[in-house]
Order: structure tokens, then C-alpha cells, then sequence
């Protein structure tokens, strides 16, 4: 789609595929989110609606909310990962005044079924790929709550270091810990990443991150 050039975007890494998510991937994609899935915690919850209904709503508006609000300064980026033929997951990157600041975010989800297997690592490596080789990323951050093991061990398998610990309000009150960690652009080419991901499409999609 000329219009909307992310649509080309592709990534590789390993065994994992990525892609920006489409409108006709919501429904698969929504169909097999975890019960697991860690979504923002400061997310207002939907009155009389299930637990499962309203990760499943909140997913969904997170992508039109997404493609509604991008702009060069400020975008989120939903990539649908692929293995073995079939969509297991969602990763997610995103860059908050991304000109000035050059740093981006992650989150992500994988179907437990295709757990444990290495593709976590390879779809985030796949993501940080794109932010450092080719729109001029200087760190990339990350954030999980402490009884999140899967995120946090991914994060320290690529290389983020240790970066505080913070405190945020949910709905209702309750505060929640975070765990922080960074990455450099140092330590990621220290490390010899890049080499492991492949990106095609990305020329027509550069005017959407800001200047690079």
C-alpha cells in the first residue's frame, strides 16, 4: 500500500518473521492472546466486561490507537511475528519523541505453545535491528514487573544492563513495580547483533520515523 508504506516493512531473524500488523490480523491475532499477556497497568479496565474480553478489546484498540496517533515524533510500531508458517505473537517498538531523544521501547507477547524455543530473543533482536541499524537509535529501554522472568530474561540475553527501578499508579489506586533496563547502541554493536537480522522494504518507510 502506497499510502501506509510500513505495510512492506519486513524483518527476519532466526526463525521469526515480522511484519506490521494489518486490520484483517486482529481477529487471529486476538484470538490467541495469552491469559499471561502484560499489558500497561495504568490502563483504565472496561466496566462488565471479562478478564479475557477486555485484554482482547484493549489489544485491539491499542493497534487503531497506534495507526491514528503515528507521527514522525511519536510512533508505535506493531509487528506480527511469524514462525513456521503460522502468527504466534506480537512485537511491539515504540519511540517517544524519537528525534530528539533517539531511544526506543519494546513490549511483546508470544503464544505459550511456542514457548521456551529462543524466538523471544529473535523477534526483539529482530525489532532493535530496525531501530539501530537503520533509524539511528542511541538506546533502547525496557521495562517488566519483577514476576515477569520471560521479558526480563530476554532483555539481559541481548545485552540491556540494570537501569532502576520505578513505581507507577494502576486504575483504583494500586502501585506497581517496574523493573528498568537500557541498552546501548555501543553494546548492541559490541555484541555483533545486527549481523543475525535481516530488513527489507524499509527505503519508503523513512519519512515516518523523523529525520534520520
Amino acid at each position: 500500500m502506497d499510502d501506509w508504506p510500513l505495510f512492506g516493512l519486513r524483518l527476519r531473524c532466526g526463525e521469526v518473521t515480522l511484519r506490521a500488523v494489518r486490520e484483517d490480523d486482529l481477529a487471529r491475532l486476538a484470538a490467541i492472546l495469552p491469559d499471561d499477556f502484560e499489558q500497561d497497568p495504568r490502563l483504565e479496565r472496561l466496566p462488565g466486561l471479562s478478564a479475557a474480553a477486555q485484554e482482547r478489546a484493549r489489544f485491539c484498540q491499542g493497534y487503531w490507537r497506534a495507526l491514528g496517533a503515528w507521527s514522525p515524533s511519536s510512533w508505535s510500531l506493531h509487528l506480527a511475528v511469524g514462525y513456521q508458517g503460522e502468527l504466534v505473537g506480537v512485537q511491539t517498538l515504540e519511540g517517544e519523541d524519537f528525534p530528539a531523544l533517539r531511544t526506543v521501547d519494546s513490549a511483546s507477547w508470544l503464544t505459550r505453545g511456542v514457548r521456551g524455543r529462543g524466538l523471544g530473543v529473535a523477534m526483539r533482536t529482530a525489532a532493535l535491528g530496525l531501530a539501530f541499524e537503520r533509524l539511528g537509535a542511541v538506546a533502547a529501554v525496557s521495562s517488566a514487573v519483577p514476576a515477569n522472568a520471560a521479558s526480563l530474561g530476554v532483555s539481559r540475553r541481548i545485552g540491556y544492563a540494570e537501569n532502576g527501578v520505578g513505581l507507577v499508579v494502576a486504575p483504583g489506586g494500586r502501585v506497581v513495580e517496574l523493573r528498568h533496563l537500557r541498552l546501548t547502541a555501543d553494546r548492541w554493536r559490541a555484541a555483533g547483533h545486527g549481523s543475525s537480522v535481516t530488513i527489507s522494504g524499509f527505503e519508503p518507510c523513512r519519512p515516518w520515523f523523523g529525520p534520520a
